[in-house]
């Protein structure tokens, strides 16, 4: 008799050595900073594997009221590493059935199948018993699944219970000697995880969830309350300053840069590695149109975002749940969504060149294509941001090349893209109508895979930037040469709308801007342009007016074209033809800059004075609103 008394004494300690075994180990090999986290998941693996097993050791045996607490810490622990393991559904089962076989010693289980009623029961059943502080335990990882699970309902419905969870860690219900890393006391089950340190990161990182809810739902106000709330909570600096980037992001959408730049601020202050920060800065400096602002921004983003480790660091006593585990909303995602090193490169050489930093935006889109050719092609196509198709990039370093005056390396450039792409262009190419479709979807491609359209309009810019290199260089019959070979690719392609036959595209069929049409309608209107200067500069006077005009029928708003056309029509002798020409001209509307540089009006080459040209107007005598009657005598065909 005395023996069977003492039998469930034994395995009770031997259970709490065990447990305390495994705790001290994971804390041993798992408890410090992330450095193999390969090794610290399959240490984490070992660990969870052990717990459930010395659980169902316990649990082999009717529940005893001195085994239950020992029960429910091994559940505690098994739990927390399931949930570490993202198996949350085994854990949230598990949680359930050792609650019920836990409250069974108090003689009312409780039967509600829904959650938040199934712990409120359960909390007024274990009440002031032994056994409180175990459930609360319980009801922290109820907590941690279901803001992994993404259930901010549920946590909302439920936030009184759980924020009261605070009072009642504040006050000591706890036995703290569990919590020790030592453990010094062996008939102590220790934790895994001190609760408190649990309660507090499931609080911030509920705001932040919330928070991140709210905003995309359009409730900035509401959002931006309880962030400004959670920034004073004691928690890890990576946390706070998430606080701070929604806290700006909800500013933001309120029509309040200024403040939302100094949130931002506050985030990089609170965790240096906050890049998502950085990131809405440059955003923000973007919409204020503070260019040079911006461009530091873009700088010093790429420049963090190639030192090594600046994605989620290991947080200090939080190592078992990473923030990373529980904030998995897709809200939140977006809103920390960050473009690879490799895209902010591509911005920052872009920006520098389209305002005049040429010598800056040179060397970015050199280190660009150098990046690109020691990547893993297929990491790059992975991007939330991708990148331009090569050949592109290849023809916007080419372009910010030749405008820092390096035709050489600009034509070295082109000849890549077209040693490339040539040989695989068809003879004829239609291009359908779109149909509401993205343009991606409506262009051609072969049984390869391979985008002909694309490849041809490459080839035909490639084209084109090697004739402005001979332009720029005075090398008019090489320059007349390059810009033909655009032209006759470029007149290969046939458009076809829908219910009718493929013909040959026209400024009238653009839809919109940055389509495929567009883009080639642009191309001929620049190669015809090209092609009618380099024969202006021969004195091929009738040639450069026809192709001139052709030119502005193709691309109506191409100012160069419209000027030198009014020059060769003045050489000519139609005097009056000219200055209309001019006149008309500059009454273009400014059109919006285009993304790619290789698609703009080249800036070197023969250049017209515009005060000469109007000099000129002024010196034929009568304003040209006096002479609108021989406008019929010399009529402007374009």
């Amino acid at each position: 008799m005395s023996n069977k008394m003492h039998q469930p004494l034994y395995l009770s300690s031997k259970w709490i050595q065990e447990n305390n075994d495994l705790v001290n180990k994971w804390k041993h090999k798992g408890g410090g900073d992330a450095v193999n986290r390969d090794q610290n998941q399959a240490h984490l693996r070992w660990c969870s594997s052990e717990f459930h097993k010395l659980l169902r050791k316990i649990q082999g045996i009717p529940p005893l009221v001195h085994h239950t607490q020992l029960e429910l810490t091994v559940v505690y622990n098994a739990c927390l590493c399931s949930a570490a393991l993202s198996q949350f559904s085994e854990a949230e089962l598990l949680l359930i059935q050792a609650t019920v076989r836990g409250l069974q010693m108090t003689g009312d289980g409780p039967v509600a199948s829904d959650p938040p009623l199934f712990w409120r029961t359960a909390l007024r059943s274990v009440g002031n018993t032994d056994l409180n502080s175990s459930v609360l335990y319980l009801l922290c990882l109820q907590w941690v699944i279901w803001l992994a699970t993404c259930q901010l309902k549920t946590i909302l419905e439920f936030q009184d219970e759980l924020l009261s969870l605070f009072e009642t860690l504040s006050v000591g219900v706890m036995d703290e000697r569990r919590c020790e890393a030592g453990g010094k006391s062996s008939d102590i089950p220790l934790l895994v995880m001190d609760p408190r340190q649990l309660f507090e990161l499931l609080r911030i990182c509920s705001f932040i969830a919330q928070g991140a809810e709210r905003l995309s739902e359009g409730q900035s106000s509401e959002a931006l309350s309880g962030l400004q709330t959670a920034s004073s909570l004691p928690a890890p600096r990576t946390l706070v300053a998430y606080t701070h980037l929604l806290s700006g992001s909800c500013l933001g959408h309120m029509s309040r840069p200024q403040m939302a730049l100094q949130c931002y601020r506050k985030a990089l202050e609170t965790d240096s590695r906050c890049v998502c920060a950085l990131y809405q800065s440059m955003l923000v400096y973007r919409q204020l149109g503070n260019t040079k602002a911006e461009i530091q921004a873009l700088r010093l983003l790429h420049s963090t975002l190639m030192l090594p480790s600046v994605t989620e660091p290991a947080v200090a006593g939080t190592h078992l749940l990473s923030p990373s585990l529980l904030l998995r909303g897709q809200s939140l995602k977006s809103l920390l969504s960050v473009p690879s090193a490799l895209f902010v490169l591509h911005s920052l050489a872009q920006k520098c060149v389209l305002h005049g930093r040429l010598s800056e935006g040179v060397e970015y889109y050199l280190d660009l294509l150098a990046a690109l050719h020691s990547e893993d092609k297929h990491g790059l196509h992975a991007e939330v941001s991708p990148l331009p198709r090569l050949p592109e990039l290849y023809l916007e370093a080419g372009a910010a090349l030749l405008m820092a005056r390096r035709p050489a390396d600009c034509m070295a450039l082109c000849d890549e893209v077209i040693s490339t792409t040539l040989e695989l262009l068809p003879e004829t190419l239609v291009v359908e109508e779109p149909e509401e479709k993205c343009e991606a979807e409506a262009r051609a491609v072969d049984a390869k895979g391979e985008d002909r359209v694309g490849m041809l309009l490459w080839t035909g810019a490639a084209y084109l930037l090697q004739g402005h290199c001979h332009t720029h260089l005075k090398e008019w019959k090489q320059a007349v040469t390059h810009y033909t070979r655009c032209v006759n690719l470029l007149v290969k392609v046939r458009f076809k709308k829908t219910g009718c036959q493929p013909q040959i595209p026209s400024a009238d069929m653009v839809g919109r801007q940055g389509t495929d049409l567009c883009v080639l309608q642009r191309l001929k209107g620049l190669s015809l342009a090209g092609r009618g200067i380099s024969f202006s500069q021969t004195d091929q006077l009738r040639e450069a007016l026809r192709d001139l005009q052709l030119s502005l029928q193709a691309f109506p708003g191409c100012v160069g074209a419209g000027l030198w056309c009014g020059e060769v029509l003045w050489r000519l002798g139609r005097r009056w033809e000219a200055a209309a020409c001019w006149e008309k001209t500059w009454s273009f509307t400014k059109q919006c800059s285009v993304e790619s540089l290789y698609l703009q009006e080249p800036q070197s080459g023969p250049l017209l004075d515009s005060a000469e040209l109007h000099h000129r107007i002024q010196e034929l005598g009568p304003t040209l609103s006096a002479q609108r009657g021989t406008k019929e005598e010399y009529p402007i065909t374009y």
